[in-house]
């Protein structure tokens, strides 16, 4: 396996690229460790091909059984989302626990998700972005040692089209039976709520941990610059730390590599880097961080990028995470860990490392992430579970605003990467779902070249922060309510940004320090 250094990080990738590798990523992580299931492993969906004619063994917040289109038989499931519901439907399945399973339907419509939760594990999820025909959904998962029960559910998304479910499969071992349940088509709660009139609930991920006032750690400013540096050479401007520009308040140095021990952390400095810098050690990599920090900067080690391979899914993991990551914040003297895993990711398990790093490292920890946007689209998701888990230990969050086609907002409209509407609209998620303003930023390319989509001139992300903090130079989303302590930007990368003339430190940086 190739060290993270020589990776190419945020290739060019399309929405469905992004959603393969979504449901790959959290389909594999969930796997790892176990067996798949077998062929003799029985069918435990109740009216999996709702060919009862009715939901029964369902529970939907709206749903029918239709026979205008079935993907085998007489009926499937037709269910129409809303404003503010995504047409939910789950089944509550008996399982046994250590145990794996392995989950698919066939759906039709826009956004349509399949997923598990109360796994014990890794809660799966995967989905399609649409067409006209059937398209098979399947994901796995191993069940915690204590889950007995998991929660299947199907959904679509908030203001799209009515989807439809058929032959609905969940193979694997079969728990103990509870007694039977009635229809049930109550309105159920979704898993988020991007309605820009009510705040979302996350019903889906756990309980945050500790104390939910701000702790940013001491010295930063109210708004937060943050750019990624390239331990690589990839066409960029090739910096030493020391010439990153002063606007930058947190430096997150770009990768950590995985070692052969899973949640291993370890890092180098690119020789080939190195050699163009004219012979950058280790001494001087140290000695730039040093000087960072005396400055009131923070650097922070960034784990993951597009082909990251660290692997935190259980509490063996979780510990050689903490360990390595600590060891190597004493080495360098970084601040804290940046998480930009883009392969799947575990809420539980990654928090359990996080909370005993910031335990270690104390009030001036930081901790950043930068998800995808599909990661952060409900809170129903392991990233965003994630974030509202370390939200008492969390710095910011800077979702990537690129890279991802249309997605939906906060009032349940497609909006177009590239736009201003994007970014105000998609940051309504998060600022309505759980995180502290201050604990929002917005992830953007430099410049053309940094990213395959996405690309803002640095005035547009100026006006969007200002509409997010004010209600200020808008586009034609407003959201129903301001932010004044909006967290910040960041930028892929450093690097790009000297490459055309750093707009992101002195338009974007000069921007954010300026703003009450």
């Amino acid at each position: 396996m190739p060290p993270a250094r020589h990776r190419r990080p945020r290739a060019v990738r399309s929405l469905l690229a992004g959603v393969s590798a979504l449901a790959v990523g959290l389909g594999g992580l969930a796997l790892a460790g176990g067996t798949g299931a077998h062929a003799a492993d029985t069918d435990l969906i109740v009216n999996g091909g709702f060919e009862t004619g009715n939901l029964s063994g369902w529970t939907c917040s709206s749903g029918t059984a239709q026979s205008t289109s079935a993907h085998s038989g007489t009926y499937a499931l037709r269910s129409a989302p809303g404003g503010s519901d995504t047409g939910e439907c789950t089944q509550s399945v008996p399982v046994k626990p250590s145990s794996a399973y392995t989950l698919s339907s066939w759906v039709q419509g826009s956004y349509v998700y399949l997923g598990a939760r109360g796994t014990g594990g890794t809660d799966p999820s995967t989905w399609t972005p649409g067409g006209t025909g059937w398209t098979q959904l399947s994901t796995s998962f191993t069940t915690g040692p204590n889950t007995t029960s998991v929660t299947v559910y199907l959904h679509g998304w908030y203001g799209q089209p009515a989807f439809a479910a058929d032959d609905v499969s969940l193979l694997g071992p079969g728990g103990p039976q509870p007694s039977p349940s009635p229809t049930v088509t109550a309105t159920a709660t979704a898993t988020a709520s991007p309605s820009p009139t009510a705040t979302a609930t996350d019903t889906g991920g756990p309980t945050p941990t500790g104390t939910s006032t701000p702790t940013k750690p001491p010295g930063l400013p109210k708004h937060i610059l943050t750019g990624y540096w390239q331990n690589f050479d990839n066409g960029a401007t090739v910096q030493r730390i020391s010439d990153v520009p002063a606007a930058y308040d947190i430096i997150a140095v770009s990768f950590a590599d995985a070692t052969a021990t899973r949640g291993g952390l370890s890092f180098t400095l690119d020789p080939a880097l190195s050699s163009r810098l004219g012979g950058y050690t280790d001494a001087q990599f140290k000695a730039d961080i040093a000087a960072k920090r005396a400055a009131g900067k923070r650097v922070v080690l960034s784990v993951g990028g597009q082909n990251g391979t660290v692997w935190v899914g259980d509490s063996a993991s979780a510990a050689n995470f903490t360990d390595t990551a600590w060891a190597l914040m004493r080495g360098y003297g970084f601040d804290g860990i940046d998480i930009d895993l883009e392969n799947g990711i575990s809420s539980t398990s990654m928090g359990q490392a996080l909370h005993a790093l910031a335990a270690r490292a104390g009030s001036g920890f930081v901790l950043t992430m930068a998800p995808q946007t599909i990661d952060m689209q409900s809170t129903g998701m392991e990233y965003f579970k994630l974030a509202l888990n370390v939200k008492d230990i969390l710095t910011i969050v800077n979702m990537q605003y690129y890279n991802s086609g249309a997605m939906n907002g906060c009032d349940g409209n497609v909006y177009s990467q590239g736009t201003e509407n994007f970014l105000t609209a998609l940051a309504c998620i998060q600022l309505k779902g759980g995180l502290r303003p201050d604990q929002v930023g917005l992830g953007v390319p430099a410049s053309t070249s940094a990213a395959g989509g996405g690309y803002l001139a640095a005035g547009t992300v100026n006006n969007a922060l200002d509409c997010l903090a004010s209600g200020t130079n808008c586009g034609s989303y407003k959201p129903d309510t301001t932010w004044p302590g909006i967290g910040g930007a960041m930028t892929w990368s450093t690097n790009w940004d000297a490459k055309a003339g750093n707009p992101v430190a002195n338009t974007i940086g000069s921007h954010l320090h300026a703003m009450p």
